[in-house]
């Protein structure tokens, strides 16, 4: 490099933050409470389909008894009335919710979602 070569470095002998020079603290990028996020940013994945379940509850049998299942058979499932039923998206516990009743037909509202490694 020769000597009439000179680069502009941030003051690097004053520092706001431990750490971190007052050039880092100026960055855009670095202060993500800064951006504004909008549902356009999810654009790319609007049309990505997804398998969305509400399992209600789970039993066990053979086949012979499943063979016998017709229309009006109880099945009792491993959970109790008002217990939280899982959500499921693409296989993949995300939530727990309770069944509603919206005009004739049955939803789910969700009350806790569930964070990675939590289930």
């Amino acid at each position: 490099m020769a000597a009439s070569d000179n680069v502009d470095l941030p003051d690097l002998g004053h520092e706001d933050q431990p750490g971190q020079s007052p050039a880092l603290l100026n960055n855009d990028a670095s202060n993500e409470s800064d951006i504004k996020r909008t549902a356009q940013d999810l654009e790319a994945v609007f049309d990505v389909p997804v398998t969305v379940s509400a399992v209600l509850g789970k039993s066990g049998m053979e086949v012979s008894q499943l063979l016998k299942l017709g229309k009006g058979t109880i099945v009792e499932l491993d959970r109790k009335v008002g217990e939280a039923i899982d959500i499921y998206v693409n296989d993949r516990l995300v939530a727990r919710g309770e069944v509603v009743l919206v005009e004739d037909r049955l939803g789910v509202t969700m009350t806790e979602i569930i964070k990675a490694g939590q289930s």
